[in-house]
């Protein structure tokens, strides 16, 4: 038994919202809409794109994610159009301190922020999300953490950044970012990974924590899963026994 990572989850106090919103943009679609949680995937089955899922909350968003989505720009005017479309379906720009730079910075209609890339050669092939950027003040050491959690080579390991993508080149990169995190909210936005096959749970548990997880003390029931742990950054991630759970 091995992991893989599956999803990136958004908490969301108007779950099927925001999971419209991301659908439209992104030209996925909507493959699971129940009570407990709304998912959101790439309409080809093969793709290696990771999927959306959105879990209800009561809790308001406060302070900038520590997690976001960095969307593809093809060309310029592909940008262009990718900003006109998030605004029409309801995201709003946002100054976070950017400053001067190519690409514009967003939020979704609950406040989530992402951005909207400049064209860039590494992210030709990725599909509609380019990356999965967390923000830490040690990159290398959640990149290689990650790497044995979702089973991705670590391509990339400098001091500003490094990330990890699927062996086969597809799909976004996870990419790790040197920020300042100690003002900024842990877990709105989290990742959840699943086992392959499913099985005992404890024998990739103790593997994750023996790479720098620490567990948590319940698991949540919506949907379930069989840990709760957070990573050597304190991100908190989901084990999933199946990729439907």
């Amino acid at each position: 038994m091995t992991t893989r990572l599956a999803c990136v989850v958004f908490d969301a106090i108007r779950p099927r919202t925001v999971a419209r919103f991301w659908a439209e943009l992104l030209g996925w679609q909507i493959t699971v809409d129940r009570p407990e949680s709304v998912e959101v995937a790439a309409p080809d089955p093969d793709a290696a794109d990771v999927a959306l899922m959105f879990l209800p909350t009561s809790r308001p968003k406060s302070g900038k994610n520590r997690i976001h989505l960095d969307l593809v720009g093809h060309s310029l005017d592909h940008q262009r159009v990718q900003v006109d479309r998030a605004r029409a379906l309801g995201a709003r720009p946002v100054d976070i301190g950017q400053g001067e730079v190519p690409w514009s910075v967003l939020t979704d209609p609950e406040g989530n922020e992402f951005c909207v890339l400049e064209p860039r050669e590494e992210y030709v092939d990725t599909g509609a999300v380019a990356a999965i950027v967390v923000d830490t003040p040690h990159p290398g050491q959640l990149a290689r953490f990650w790497s044995a959690a979702a089973g991705w080579p670590l391509t990339h390991d400098e001091s500003r950044y490094a990330g990890i993508r699927s062996a086969t080149g597809q799909g976004p990169w996870l990419e790790f970012l040197r920020t300042l995190v100690a003002d900024r909210e842990c877990d709105r936005l989290h990742l959840d990974i699943v086992a392959v096959p499913a099985g005992d749970p404890a024998p990739e548990i103790a593997r994750l924590t023996a790479a720098g997880a620490v567990t948590c003390d319940a698991a949540r029931a919506d949907p379930p899963a069989q840990a709760i742990l957070t990573d050597p950054g304190t991100n908190r991630f989901r084990l999933l026994s199946t990729p439907g759970d």
